[in-house]
């Protein structure tokens, strides 16, 4: 048999890819991105997440495409429409129940995601911009989920939704027109509807695609980081390739494919066994059409956001002669947005939290409970004792970062290794 190398034989797939690569970049930009990409060899569990936040944002656009082909956005007939898709549509009880559980397990794998960056430094230099980037996603994120909240037409959705818009009211001078203008009317209305569909399935898709794309770009151009801290880039061989370094393809290819197999068992079994999570993935009130003359008893936003409501709720004081919702808004906002600041707070020597101080370990820890703590407080009714509580655990959140910048200074930190470690 002649062998395919052979003066008489054409290697079609190579020349395929040549006559491709001469057009496009496509094998130079396959190596630059996978398979001579050099990540670190110590990755471990956390890294999972942000190749599953990928995966979670493929399944909301796929399955959101799907939903619009049978989804109606007007205030007569969106609520119908979703029922439709449930009862009538082929698998549509299957599309939908992938979207509305993948939006709470995108953020669940997102927070974990930044969580690791708190954890080993992902936000200090060279990868400043990354992180600001990453914060953009976040806001994104926020937004399209929000916009999308209001789609089903139910009654906490349409409830929920007035009270967010309701706040732009707060805000001084502009407050009250503003308001008129996110809604399109007096009132939340079929025409709010139809203006939030357009943003969660155009504008704002868009953006985060791009976002995402600039996200990674980014990280291959500094490289990633590892759990403890130090640049891999720093101790090359010979050949120029790091040291502590391996090919992400097929090395980490392959190993995120084993985490993909893991989190879709957890996450389908969500969606087949526990779709509304006992009301935290879908409230009860969203299963009755939104009525503007029955409030429900207790109106509080989908889980992901509880805990920045929760500080939006516990601001009940006015102060410099603006109100206390003004403040319960700037609060709100103001925790959103103070992450994007770390990389200028951490003055620490070191990055990763493995060789940080204990006062670092312990804002962290401090962090992180008032953070499930305020969410819990945000699925319930507000008393004065709740209310307090939120309060400290609001003060002891903004400590996190405001007291960074001391605390990272005066610690007592244990010195880096020179080469990564397993």
């Amino acid at each position: 048999m002649e062998p395919t190398n052979s003066p008489g034989k054409v290697d079609v797939s190579k020349g395929f890819m040549s006559w491709i690569d001469e057009r496009f970049p496509a094998t130079e930009t396959f190596e630059y991105h996978m398979s001579k990409y050099y990540a670190p060899k110590n990755f471990n569990f956390w890294y999972y997440f942000g190749v599953l936040a990928i995966v979670m944002l493929v399944n909301q656009l796929v399955t959101g495409i799907w939903l619009t082909m049978s989804y109606t956005p007007s205030g007569e007939e969106a609520f119908a429409s979703v029922e439709y898709i449930m009862r009538d549509v082929e698998y549509g009880w299957l599309i939908r129940y992938l979207h509305s559980t993948g939006a709470s397990f995108f953020f669940i794998v997102v927070y974990l995601h930044m969580y690791r960056a708190l954890l080993y430094g992902s936000y200090r230099g060279p990868r400043e911009l990354l992180w600001l980037i990453g914060m953009a996603i976040f806001i994104a994120m926020m937004a399209e989920g929000f916009f999308g909240y209001l789609l089903p037409w139910g009654n906490m959705s349409y409830w929920g939704a007035q009270v967010i818009v309701s706040l732009a009211g707060a805000i001084p001078v502009v407050g009250p027109d503003l308001m008129e203008w996110v809604r399109g009317d007096f009132l939340m209305s079929g025409v709010t509807l139809n203006r939030f569909f357009a943003l969660h399935v155009v504008a704002l898709p868009l953006v985060l695609v791009i976002l995402v794309f600039v996200h990674l770009v980014a990280l291959h151009h500094v490289g990633s980081n590892n759990p403890d801290g130090i640049e891999i880039k720093k101790n090359k061989g010979p050949d120029g390739i790091p040291l502590d370094g391996i090919p992400f393809h097929p090395y980490y290819t392959v190993h995120d494919i084993h985490a993909m197999v893991l989190f879709f068992i957890v996450f389908l079994a969500a969606v087949f066994f526990a779709p509304e999570m006992g009301g935290y993935f879908i409230e009860k009130p969203n299963f009755i059409p939104a009525d503007p003359l029955a409030t429900p008893d207790l109106i509080v936003p989908v889980w992901y956001y509880t805990p920045f409501y929760s500080m939006l709720r516990a601001s009940t004081f006015p102060l410099f002669g603006m109100t206390a919702k003004f403040w319960g808004l700037v609060v709100m906002a103001g925790a959103i947005i103070i992450p994007a600041a770390l990389p200028w707070l951490d003055r620490s020597p070191v990055k990763s939290i493995r060789y940080k101080g204990m006062w670092s370990k312990s804002m962290l820890g401090i962090f992180v409970v008032s953070f499930f703590i305020l969410g819990y407080l945000g699925t319930k009714g507000p008393t004065e004792a709740r209310t307090a509580v939120a309060q400290i655990c609001t003060v002891l959140y903004f400590a996190y970062f405001v007291l960074m910048p001391w605390y990272t200074r005066i610690e007592k930190t244990k010195p880096e290794p020179e080469r990564v470690t397993f």
